[in-house]
Formats: structure tokens, C-alpha cells, sequence
């Protein structure tokens, strides 16, 4: 019964009232079971969810559909792979053997395979926000508004790579222009396969499409590599037939092949026929049909020698390539049928005579060309098996005039890549923070900020007698600091470094450590342990650096001060500021604290003297950061891992096995998850605790049974880590071993750093 609130004469409002309650109670179970038959156990990932750890922010995300775009998207993963060797990439599908391709062919050049959310808000920006992308491509043909403009709004670069729209998708879209104009819009570049696909995308709305050519053009033939066991099945027949991708719309193409078999048997009696239908699902299908008329055959899943004449039944993914290497001739299917057919070009680089039907609407100028210039037969569905027998039987120069069309047509991946170098240097991805956070939390950010001016405002400086020369940040921890400061270190005689020794358990006015002692962890805390255990400075620690110092200058009259994290340390004075960077994420969210990690805003850069770019990836200039920074002197470097320890030993060791597990307690442990990433180390399981974690007995236990659990024999951690763990650490993780990475840092132009500084303090 409908509240009398919506019965005053209302009956617009009560209608509503009642399609909401209809909604409410039949719509949304309804779609949820939808969701459920549908997806299945994907149904966590189609919403967002990753089925592993993000490394890092700042990765590629490449967006394909099915399995042809997988193919067509290799070597383009390959080549931003070789050009960014340290930059996470992942590739999303949206089909279940688009994704069981992209695991076949691309997992080795991947940080992460996944399926594409549905274009629902929440479920994209679910995964913009964990993987922070600085480059979204989106292959071929998929417009996804949702994807799109989340993608835009995160700051990273769109970019439609491949695109085309074919004749049947082409109607549809012009049904609803009006709603997808503005969609169109939206990405920073649309690089389409011909003039057609151009003219197509600018009638949609996407006015700045430019023709960049096919991807499937720049295929490397010496790459592609026959199946061995599909091989060796047709070794010993005279000829050998590919039929591929065929179809069962208007007319079933299978029928038709099954129709012309005996007339291709008269005239080849030692055919071998290879039948690839486009659908795994007709694969059974198609094998009924070869049984019902007495075809003798073989499925590639259960390969037994047969004899010629037969047909071979290609029911496997990714291999009808490398089966196009055997052929003495190509038949396109989808093409007698009404489908507009499939590429040509796989075969044709291969230097195979290609057989297509009328219907070739998809790829429209490719086959015109390649028909004009004697490189494509067509047939109609009257003398299908009369010309592909022809094409058998006379296949002299169709082959080698294919190969050259399509050879003088290769450059679109040079293109393509120089165009996503272009754009992943103007990138400055942001977080996409959910509105509760920003009414929440924004406000508490605005007054840690005007809290961090009115530090700096009230301080007052005071100056030491030795040199000081700072290393901070503007955001909360994870740039590099320490390695950084032992870097610096070795460039002076008898340096000293100033830290504060943040969460040591006897908090004196100053300790004070000579270069070559020791001091136990309770006096100095763990990041100021690094620098004791280092042995390449007097340490001195202290939450009043001034102080500190001047006990230090009394004792041992140091030659210079490095101050450890002290670009906030506003009652010191120095002579020189670097201010640390991570590359990867610069400002930290770009916002204070709480909602992002900034201690001060990026106006805070101003009083620096130098300004050094940690964590760079090779490949990368960083022209958008570069130029959102003032014209002080901009600095690169990367951490680079220098050997491996054994916890038990102390001594420096190679990893006993490959069955590894990690744990770290770092700002940011991304740090580390990339260090492994670039030794090729792929743990079974990562744990994460809080920065400068002090690590109690039972989590211990916990991680030791969790890697036996895992059967992972080794755990590797952080030298940070370290000083947070028991000394007895080696007896209470038997019988799982531990080992901890020691880093150092590659600065590029170090030289020419230290000179700076050199001049600045003389």
C-alpha cells in the first residue's frame, strides 16, 4: 500500500514511489543474480578488485577486449617494455580468453593481468586509485565513458591506439551520437588504422583522430614459429589448407567447408585441412558436424596421427599465427558469412595467398588495396571451393605480392610509440579520493598546513661554526633520505650527520657517536643505527639538531654536517637544502595530511637549493615535473640493490632459492616491492607493517608459519627492518631463513652535485 504522503493527488510522485519500490525489490536481486550467472567467481574483479599487489604508481594500464587485440598489443607491451624497464605495466581484458591469452603471451612483460571493471564510476576509479597509472592506452575499438572520464579526471594520459570502428558497430554509435560526442572528446590522442576509421571517429565526435596505420603491419614473420606437434601432424601431406576464424551467422562458414570437402579432396588427395572456428564455444560443435559427414579429422587438443586427406580442428587459442606458417593457402572466414571479416595480415606478411569472401567491411581499405594490387582473391559463396581449389592449385606470385603490400605498410609501432613517449612525460596523475574524504579530512589538511607556515614563520635559526648542509622532503618519509645522506657522506674526509633518532626508547639531549663505534638501537633509533652500523660518519642524535651539533663541534670538530630529514628542522641553520623528490609520487597525493602525505606544500620548494628526482625510472625525462618545479638545480637518481645478507651470518649471501616471501615496515614499501620486481624476484606473499615498526615475537611466529604455510624457504626484508628485530631473529624463524637487502643510490651527475655543494659552503 503506497504512505498517504504520496496520494495527494500526486500520482506522477506515486508512480515514481512505486518504480522505485518495483527497483528496490525485483531490479536489484534481479541484477545481482544477472552479475552473478554472468561473472561468477570474477565478479570481485569485474568491480574493481586486483588479483595481485600494486608495485608502484605511476605504471602503463593497457585496456583490451579479446583475444585478437591481445595479439595485436604484444609487441607494442613488448616495446614499452624495452623503453621502461622500471615502470609497472599492466594489461586488463575483457573476455575470459582475452585474458587467458594475455597470461600466454604477455605475462613475462607484465606486472599485473586483470579483468577490465565494468564501466561503472566506482569500480574504475577502485582501480585508478590502486594502480595511479600515468598512461591509460585503450586498444582498438572498446568506448568505455566511465573509463574514460575517470581515467582523464586521475590525470593520467587516454589514448586510443589502433582504433577503428567496423561497419557493424558504425550504425549503433551513429544511433546515439549525441551521447557519445562528448565521450569522444575525452581522450588526449585517437590514433586510428586508416582514413576510413578517421572519418568514422571524427562523425562521432572525436575531431582530433589521426591515421597512424595498423599495429598488425609492424608483426616481425621471424618471430612467428609453428606449433611443433601441429607440425609434425601435417609434414606429410602435399598440401595444407587454413581455414581461420570461421563463422555461423547468415551462413554457417563450417557447412560450406564441410560442402567443399569432397571437391578439394578430388583434386588434393593428400589435403590436410586445418578448420579453426572463430568461438571456442563451437569448437564441439564444429567436431559433431566433421563426425556427422565422415570427415576424417583430429582435434589439436588431442593430437593423434592421421593420415591425408584429413582436417585438423584447431580447438586452442593463440596459435593460428604460427599455424598460418604451414599453409599453402589462406581462407579468411567471416567473410562469406556476414561479418565483415578478420585481418589479413598475419598471413599475408607471412607470404601465405589469402582467399577472402565478399564481406570484408571491417577492414575495408586494407582489402581494397591488397585486392587491387593482387595480393587478396576474393570468391563469392557460389565458387568458394572452386577458388580457393584454384588458389591451391596456381599459388605463384598471390603469396610474395602479399607479403610486399603489407611489408611497404609497416611503421605504425614506431609511430604509436613515439606518440605515447610524448604523452607519459606531460602525465601528473592525482588521486581520486572519495568526496567523505575530502569533506572529512580536507579541512584537517588546510590547518596542518597553516600549522607548517606558522612553524616556519615563528622559528628562529640558529648557525652552527661547521657547515651544514640539509636532506629532506616536503612529504612524510619514502623519498630516500637515508641512503642519500650515506651517499654524500662518501665525499667528504670526516663527515657528520645530525638525525633525530625518531622512536628510540632513551630520548637523551644529545647522543653522540664517533665514526667507528657503536651504539646500541635504544640510544639511536633504527634509521640513525644505518648510519652508526655504516661506519662512514660521526653520529649525532638528538630532537634539537643545534644542540647536538655544538656538542659534536666541541668533541670531534667535524668537517661538515649532514642533516638527516631536516628540510622542516626550522631552528638550524644550513648552508645548503636538497630537497628529495619521489619520482614516482612527488608531491604525495597533493595534498597535507591527512589527506595526502605532504608536511609542507609544494610552494615549500622555493627555499630549496637543489632539488633531487629519487626513485627516476630509466626512460623517463619527467618534462611535466620538471616543469611544475622552479629553475634551481634538478638532480636524478635511483636505488639501486647492492648485495643480499644473511640474517644469520651478517655476511653477504646469494638467495638459497626461489621460493621467497617478503615483509618490510616502511613508508613506503612500494620502494621495495620494485627493488624485487627489478631483480626478477616474485615473492609468494607480501607483508606490510607500519613504518619503523618495532616487530614483537608472535607477529614473528605468524610470519614463519605463513611462509611454511606458503612453502616459501626464504623470507627477505629491508635493512631498515633489521633494526627493529630481535638478535636471536635466525633461531626463532627456523626453519625459514631471512636475509635483508643493503641499497645504495646512483646519482646522476654526483660529481657535479658535490661540486655545488663544495661551493656553496666554502
Amino acid at each position: 500500500m503506497v504512505p498517504r504522503r504520496y496520494t495527494g493527488g500526486c500520482r506522477l510522485q506515486t508512480l515514481i514511489y512505486l518504480l522505485y519500490r518495483l527497483a528496490q525489490f525485483v531490479g536489484f536481486p534481479a541484477l545481482f543474480v544477472f552479475l552473478m550467472v554472468r561473472y561468477g567467481r570474477t565478479l570481485p574483479e569485474r568491480f574493481g578488485g586486483l588479483p595481485f599487489p600494486v608495485i608502484a604508481p605511476g605504471g602503463i594500464w593497457l585496456h583490451a577486449v579479446s583475444v585478437g587485440e591481445v595479439l595485436s598489443a604484444v609487441d607494442l607491451v613488448k616495446a614499452l617494455r624495452k623503453k621502461y624497464p622500471d615502470t609497472p605495466i599492466y594489461v586488463s581484458t575483457t573476455t575470459a580468453t582475452g585474458r587467458q591469452m594475455a597470461e600466454q603471451k604477455l605475462t613475462e612483460f607484465t606486472d599485473g593481468i586483470f579483468y577490465t571493471p565494468v564501466d561503472l564510476f566506482f569500480a574504475v576509479r577502485r582501480v585508478l586509485r590502486a594502480l595511479r597509472p600515468t598512461l591509460v592506452v585503450i586498444l582498438e575499438t572498446e568506448i568505455w565513458p566511465h573509463l574514460w572520464r575517470e581515467a582523464r579526471r586521475s590525470g593520467a594520459r587516454l589514448i586510443v591506439v589502433n582504433g577503428r570502428i567496423s561497419d557493424r558497430a558504425l550504425p549503433r554509435y551513429l544511433r546515439f551520437r549525441w551521447l557519445f560526442a562528448p565521450v569522444m572528446s575525452i581522450p588526449h590522442r585517437v590514433l586510428v588504422q586508416s582514413e576510413q576509421d578517421v572519418n568514422r571517429y571524427r562523425t562521432l565526435g572525436a575531431g582530433h583522430a589521426v591515421n597512424n596505420g595498423n599495429l598488425k603491419y609492424d608483426l616481425d614473420p621471424a618471430r612467428i614459429v609453428a606449433p611443433p606437434e601441429v607440425e609434425a601432424a601435417v609434414r606429410g601431406a602435399g598440401k595444407v589448407l587454413v581455414v581461420a576464424s570461421t563463422h555461423c551467422e547468415d551462413i554457417d562458414e563450417d557447412d560450406a567447408v564441410i560442402t567443399a570437402w569432397p571437391q578439394w579432396v578430388a583434386a588434393f588427395p593428400d589435403l590436410m585441412l586445418i578448420l579453426a572456428p572463430r568461438k571456442p564455444e563451437r569448437f564441439e560443435a564444429v567436431a559433431q558436424k566433421l563426425e556427422a559427414a565422415g570427415i576424417p579429422y583430429v582435434r589439436r587438443s588431442a593430437l593423434t596421427p592421421v593420415a591425408a586427406p584429413a582436417v585438423l580442428l584447431l580447438d586452442s587459442l593463440g596459435e593460428l599465427n604460427g599455424v598460418y606458417r604451414l599453409a599453402d593457402a589462406v581462407f579468411m572466414g567471416g567473410t562469406l558469412a556476414k561479418r565483415g571479416g578478420h585481418n589479413i595480415l598475419e598471413a599475408a606478411l607471412l607470404g601465405k595467398p589469402v582467399v577472402a569472401g565478399p564481406h570484408m567491411e571491417n577492414f575495408a581499405e586494407i582489402a581494397e588495396a591488397f585486392t587491387a594490387g593482387r595480393g587478396l582473391r576474393r570468391c563469392t559463396r557460389v565458387d568458394f571451393a572452386e577458388v580457393v581449389a584454384d588458389t591451391l592449385r596456381n599459388s605463384e606470385g598471390w603469396g610474395e605480392r602479399a607479403r610486399k603490400l603489407a611489408e611497404g605498410r609497416r611503421g605504425a609501432l614506431g609511430r604509436t610509440m613515439a606518440v605515447l613517449e610524448e604523452e607519459i612525460e606531460e602525465a601528473w596523475p592525482v588521486p581520486l579520493h572519495p568526496w567523505l574524504f575530502l569533506l572529512v579530512l580536507g579541512p584537517l589538511g588546510a590547518l596542518w598546513a597553516w600549522g607548517a607556515r606558522r612553524n616556519r614563520a615563528r622559528a628562529v635559526a640558529q648557525r652552527l661554526d661547521t657547515p651544514v648542509i640539509s636532506v629532506g622532503g616536503i612529504s612524510m618519509g619514502g623519498a630516500g633520505k637515508t641512503p642519500t645522506v650515506l651517499t654524500l657522506a662518501k665525499h667528504f674526509r670526516d663527515p657528520a650527520i645530525l638525525t633525530r633518532g625518531y622512536k628510540r626508547l632513551l630520548a637523551e639531549e644529545a647522543t653522540v657517536v664517533p665514526r667507528g663505534t657503536e651504539a646500541p638501537i635504544d640510544r639511536t633509533g633504527d634509521e640513525a643505527q644505518i648510519f652508526v652500523r655504516s661506519h662512514q660518519a660521526h653520529v649525532g642524535v638528538g630532537s634539537d639538531r643545534y644542540t647536538v651539533g655544538r656538542a659534536m663541534e666541541a668533541a670531534l670538530q667535524p668537517e661538515v654536517f649532514l642533516l638527516d630529514d631536516g628540510f622542516q628542522h626550522h631552528r638550524l641553520a644550513r648552508e645548503f637544502d636538497l630537497v628529495l623528490l619521489d619520482a614516482r609520487d612527488p608531491f604525495s597525493g597533493d595534498a597535507p595530511f591527512p589527506l595526502g602525505r605532504l608536511r609542507e606544500m609544494p610552494e615549500a620548494l622555493d627555499r630549496a637549493t637543489a632539488i633531487l628526482l629519487t626513485r627516476t625510472e630509466r626512460g623517463r625525462v619527467y618534462t611535466a615535473l620538471r616543469r611544475r618545479l622552479r629553475s634551481v638545480p634538478i638532480y636524478r637518481s635511483r636505488v639501486v640493490a647492492e648485495t643480499w645478507v644473511d640474517a644469520r651470518t651478517g655476511l653477504p649471501a646469494v638467495l638459497p632459492s626461489e621460493r621467497v616471501a617478503a615483509f618490510c615496515g616502511l613508508a613506503n614499501p612500494a620502494t621495495f616491492w620494485s627493488s624485487l620486481r627489478e631483480q626478477g624476484i616474485q615473492p609468494y606473499f607480501r607483508w606490510t607493517f607500519g613504518d619503523h615498526h618495532q616487530y614483537r615475537h608472535h607477529e614473528l611466529l605468524r610470519l614463519q608459519g605463513h611462509a611454511q604455510l606458503q612453502k616459501a624457504e626464504v623470507l627477505l626484508t629491508t635493512e631498515k627492518d633489521l633494526m627493529n628485530l630481535p638478535p636471536d631473529l635466525a633461531e626463532i624463524m627456523e626453519p625459514v631463513r631471512v636475509f635483508w637487502l643493503r641499497i645504495g643510490v646512483v646519482i646522476e651527475g654526483e660529481e657535479e652535485l658535490v661540486q655545488q655543494i663544495r661551493a656553496i659552503i666554502r
